[in-house]
């Protein structure tokens, strides 16, 4: 079944408008992580896009009002990590206000150039940042890919009508 588009009335720009329409849009899931002055900091992220394949470099978004925001604004790499199906409560866990994202129960070390790196992702890399370019609220966060390792098992967590869920065949 195909919808016409009611082009009679559509709706102004608005905040309310572009998270109705991006709701619809299935992304998958990362989070961003970086080296902290007070610890490390990171959030979960549906903004990560590959942007150039030579040289390899990324783009992600980040709210200038997000608690991880001033760590990620000085630091010179971050750490970003594709999440599994199985990593649910782990998205949710660095999306929530407030949580200590890097207690129990998540799992992590320190990596290359002091970057947290979680355990069990499906791929992960860690990344210089080359830009942070202004965009409305936020800024849009250029980091060329320095090392990583795309091994892990699974299959990849999306977020869909503000739920995290998988893939269906």
């Amino acid at each position: 079944m195909t919808a016409t588009p009611d082009l009679a009335t559509p709706q102004l720009a608005s905040p309310d408008l572009l998270r109705s329409v991006f709701r619809r849009h299935a992304a998958g899931v990362a989070v961003i992580t970086a080296p902290g002055g007070g610890g490390p900091v990171g959030f979960t992220a549906t903004s990560l896009t590959s942007v150039s394949a030579e040289p390899p470099i990324i783009s992600f978004g980040i709210g200038l009002g997000a608690s991880s925001w001033p760590a990620i604004a000085e630091s010179d790499h971050v750490g970003v990590h594709i999440l599994g199906e199985h990593q649910r409560e782990l998205a949710a866990t660095f999306a929530r206000s407030g949580a200590d994202r890097f207690g129990a129960p998540t799992g992590w070390r320190e990596g290359p150039e002091g970057v947290p790196v979680l355990d069990d992702v499906l791929a992960w890399l860690v990344c210089r940042v080359v830009a942070r370019v202004p965009a409305g609220d936020h800024r849009i966060v250029l980091a060329e890919v320095v090392l990583g390792d795309p091994s892990g098992a699974g299959r990849p967590l999306l977020y869909h009508e503000g739920r995290f869920g998988g893939l269906r065949d």
